[in-house]
């Protein structure tokens, strides 16, 4: 399909799969000659109005001439993307550059005529504003900064995708023709509206997977069990809303119904009048691509693929699950799986289980995700658990497994969920992370809105999941939990700390602070749960101690004083059963905290229990028996809360933990959360430096990365890292190399004394606890000496490459560091130079882009820190200086994906101002994926 073009070779990278405003899947590509016969017919497709619009008289054919004009392309000056559905094209635009006089021009001209034709049976899908992103990246890759674009003035959607994308504008109005004009930079207005275009989009793209109108299940067995049979029990037994269709082509001719249920022999054969919305695939692997054209051809709306034997299965299921992706968004249909579990809906006019869960999940308001249908299977049966174990009353909203996540991935969920009025927690089992840029950017939007808590599994084995393409981190794990909770992502270990925050967040406030009292029957217990306070960081008060004969009613008094206590921000109960104690004494109690805990609904309670009694499933009920209880007969959904916990009418289930440190670790989880929520209310800010020219690195790392074809990328060399750095305002002393005692005199004249004397062979490079550092060198008698006794201690000048430096004036030494980590993102490091990084690992860790609270606070976070303010006695050094340091080199990186890696050592930070006396860089060329450019769905691998 692709030829090369007339001067450059097919820009195979500007091919992306993107996800349109109704959810739905379209490929963007480059126009070539050998797609004549595809636009000649897309062009008879589109109505005469639209024509009109486009070429502003009536234009009922195209001629050959216009054919081989719009379908051959330089892709520099004459630019041309299609968006393809099935193979055939629903939109075009293209470019052409044009000089000040509207003439044809080449480089240096950069603004460019851009043009739209968007089939009308697929307007008012987001097409042209998804085109628009692409041919805007496209254009600022080949160096326009402008576009220019004539419009109809009654072509009011196609203004309207001009104006509402968010470019600085400039309109005019001539000759009856709406000219506009726009720079391609992208602005925070342009940025904002196409993440919430993604947003919507993505959202809407998984709600379609999730409330389908109607289900075909395709491999349903004849016979009771298997996987499609078992599957289409599941969807029945949970009362599904819509119509199903059992599917398999073995079926007998005459065979009209399993179970009730419509048979069909091919999901083509199901009725035109009815629309299918979704196919879950429950065939052997080899079949699914027959399925999947089935499928395409009758208009489904996307795919939940069970079926096993592809990436988890080795190089050749690997290369059948692209091939399966690649087939799939052909016919603009989105994927969960290969290998999935499922999915559930457990709202009311859903009722969806497509999963091979036997019992439908009980109703609540927590969203589960999960990479692995086993941990899934898991979960699901922790969350509906009730009693022995952590109160289980609280059910979900939404589930989804997404298997081998090939297409539909847990950034994808987030997207969804963010906006969900039926959830209001949400909770992951992640085994990967495959765009970590993104991830961490939703994680941040959705914990703004709800909490997200998540449990990563693989961490540690360096083993990647079957099935997953993973990237390794270089990061430990520690670094890795910490960036993720500065985007406000509860990190947790295990999948029982992910159901116990979860319980805790979904049905309880978030407290105001880490003021705990601690109040129960037994001494013992609350003396642990004080101590388990402490070790989480929390400000626990002496446990009170109602004694083991204390009544019902004496708990509920307890509990109204706490709560109303205004230096307590929660409450932990501790109840030991006394022996003998039955089910009514229970209830009793239960009920009496429940009480007690509706009366002050600003402050969270939790219980730790012995499991001698029934308290647990007490509490259960003293909420589900509620007036609103959720789920209950003749009850509506709760809306979504204000914060976790407080939906409107929604009754108060108190967790009750089986242990002390299970009760406390889950609450610590909510007092660190809400404290970042509130801090969250009052964002930093990426500040912008007038001296920073972002267009010139641009230029000098385009350049650079010229002369180096090694896709690995290229260390610079000194002078060009300094040249760099420069353009961000960060300005590296000056080396001069040293090869002989003559040169280092000349190098030291020329840069005026006192001088350094260095060597920068890699292994004594930044030690000078080896002796390869001379300091405040006065004048040439100094430097020769130094000179001498370096080259005879050390080794000679060829081994040693000795450089001289003027010297800095005298501070602290510290690192900086920015690094784009595989699983993490771009990462930036903070540290005191010498043993407190390297040999303790006293650094600090920031996810780029730092604003200014985030370089205020990384100063402040390493455990060396007092030295930089002034520790006995010494003299503050200049830590705003370096807060601006820091937030110059995020910049740097945040703008430039090609800068992979910053090294400024040392960083001497003196009393007034700081010297960067070394600086590497490192780059690379860009990922084909990132969170930078247009929106773009993963590439399938």
């Amino acid at each position: 399909m692709e030829t090369p073009s007339d001067r450059h070779a097919y820009p195979a990278h500007w091919e992306a799969d993107v996800v349109l405003r109704d959810g739905g899947t379209a490929r963007i590509r480059p126009i070539t000659g050998a797609d004549a016969e595809r636009l000649t017919s897309f062009y008879e497709q589109v109505s005469d109005e639209s024509k009109y619009y486009r070429f502003f008289a009536p234009y009922p054919r195209l001629s050959a001439k216009d054919v081989h004009r719009f379908t051959h392309h330089d892709h520099v000056d004459r630019v041309g993307l299609a968006a393809t559905v099935g193979g055939e094209f629903i939109a075009t635009v293209r470019y052409d550059r044009i000089d000040a006089q509207g003439r044809p021009a080449s480089a240096p001209a950069d603004e460019a005529e851009v043009a739209f034709l968007v089939q009308d049976a697929h307007q008012g899908r987001g097409v042209a504003s998804a085109l628009l992103e692409h041919i805007a990246a496209v254009a600022r890759e080949r160096g326009i900064r402008r576009f220019a674009a004539e419009v109809l003035p009654a072509n009011t959607k196609m203004i309207k995708v001009f104006t509402d994308a968010g470019y600085t504008q400039r309109r005019s109005f001539e000759d009856g023709v709406v000219r506009l004009e726009f720079g391609l930079e992208p602005t925070e207005a342009s940025v904002a509206v196409q993440r919430a275009r993604e947003q919507r989009a993505e959202a809407r793209s998984v709600q379609r997977l999730l409330a389908p109108g109607s289900v075909a299940v395709i491999g349903v067995g004849r016979a009771p069990g298997g996987v499609g049979r078992s599957i289409l029990e599941n969807l029945k037994d949970a009362g599904y809303t819509g119509r199903l269709y059992a599917v398999n082509r073995a079926f007998p001719e005459d065979l009209a119904e399993v179970d009730g249920v419509p048979a069909h022999r091919c999901v083509r054969d199901i009725d035109p009048a009815d629309q299918v919305d979704l196919a879950v695939v429950a065939v052997p692997a080899p079949d699914v691509p027959d399925v999947v054209a089935e499928c395409g051809a009758r208009g489904v709306q996307g795919l939940i693929v069970v079926s096993a034997g592809y990436a988890e299965s080795g190089a050749e299921g690997r290369e059948r699950q692209r091939e399966l992706i690649r087939q799939a968004r052909t016919y603009g249909m989105r994927i969960i799986g290969p290998n999935a579990f499922g999915v559930v809906n457990t709202a009311a006019d859903v009722r969806l289980n497509a999963s091979l869960a036997p019992e439908m999940p009980r109703p609540g308001r927590i969203g589960l995700f999960a990479q692995s249908g086993a941990i899934g299977i898991a979960l699901l049966a922790r969350l509906h658990r009730r009693g022995g174990g952590v109160t289980g009353a609280t059910g979900i909203s939404t589930f989804v497994s997404a298997g081998n996540r090939a297409d539909v991935s847990g950034n994808d969920v987030l997207q969804y969920w963010y906006d969900d009025p039926d959830t209001d927690v949400a909770l992951m089992y992640l085994e990967s992370i495959g765009n970590p840029r993104k991830f961490t950017r939703l994680a941040r939007r959705t914990a703004e809105a709800k909490p997200l808590v998540v449990v990563q599994g693989a961490r540690h084995s360096g083993i990647a999941p079957t099935g997953h393409a993973v990237r390794a981190t270089r990061l430990p794990y520690a670094t890795v939990s910490a960036l993720l909770r500065q985007a406000g992502v509860i990190r947790v270990d295990t999948i029982t700390e992910l159901v116990d925050t979860g319980l805790l967040l979904a049905r309880q406030p978030l407290p105001a602070g880490p003021r705990v009292a601690i109040l129960g029957n037994s001494e013992s217990l609350g003396l642990l749960t004080y101590d388990v306070c402490l070790s989480e960081g929390l400000r626990p008060k002496p446990p009170r101690d109602l004694t083991t004969a204390a009544s019902a009613a004496d708990f509920r008094a307890a509990l109204d004083e706490a709560l109303t206590d205004d230096k307590t921000d929660a409450v932990v109960v501790t109840a030991m059963p006394a022996v003998g104690e039955g089910q009514a004494g229970d209830a009793e109690l239960a009920a009496a905290l429940s009480a007690a805990a509706a009366a002050a609904p600003a402050k969270p309670v939790c219980v730790v229990h012995v499991e001698l009694g029934g308290l647990a499933e007490a509490l259960s009920a003293a909420a589900s028996t509620g007036p609103n209880a959720p789920g209950a007969p003749g009850t509506q959904p709760a809306p979504p809360a204000a914060t976790p916990g407080a939906a409107e009418g929604t009754p108060r289930l108190i967790p009750a933990y089986p242990a002390a440190e299970r009760a406390v670790r889950a609450l610590s989880e909510a007092v660190k959360y809400a404290q970042w929520r509130r801090d969250a209310t009052e964002p930093g800010k990426v500040p912008e430096y007038e001296d920073v020219d972002e267009a010139a690195a641009a230029a000098r790392i385009a350049e650079l990365l010229a002369k180096d074809d090694d896709p690995r990328g290229v260390e610079l060399a000194p002078d060009d890292a300094r040249d760099l750095l420069a353009h961000y305002g960060i300005a590296v002393r000056q080396t001069l190399p040293a090869p002989d005692a003559d040169r280092a005199a000349d190098a030291a004249r020329a840069l005026g004394y006192p001088v350094a004397l260095k060597t920068t062979a890699p292994h004594l490079r930044h030690r000078a606890d080896l002796g390869g550092v001379r300091l405040d060198l006065a004048d040439e008698t100094d430097l020769r000496r130094a000179y001498e006794e370096l080259t005879r201690q050390l080794g000679g000048p060829a081994e040693l490459r000795p450089v001289v430096q003027s010297m800095a004036p005298r501070g602290v030494d510290t690192v900086v560091r920015a690094v784009i980590d595989p699983a993490a993102g771009a990462v930036l490091s903070f540290g005191l130079a010498g043993a407190a990084s390297e040999l303790l690992g006293d650094t600090a860790h920031r996810l780029i882009p730092v604003t200014d609270q985030d370089a205020r606070a990384v100063i402040r976070s390493i455990k060396t820190a007092p030295i930089l303010f002034g520790w006995r006695g010494a003299a503050p050094v200049d830590t705003p200086a370096l807060e601006e340091l820091l937030q110059r080199v995020s910049r740097l990186v945040d703008d430039h994906p090609e800068v992979v890696g910053v090294a400024l050592e040392p960083v001497v930070v003196a009393q007034h101002g700081l010297s960067v006396l070394g600086a590497s860089v490192r780059l690379a060329p860009p990922p084909a994926r990132d969170d930078l450019g247009p929106r773009t769905l993963p590439v399938a691998y």
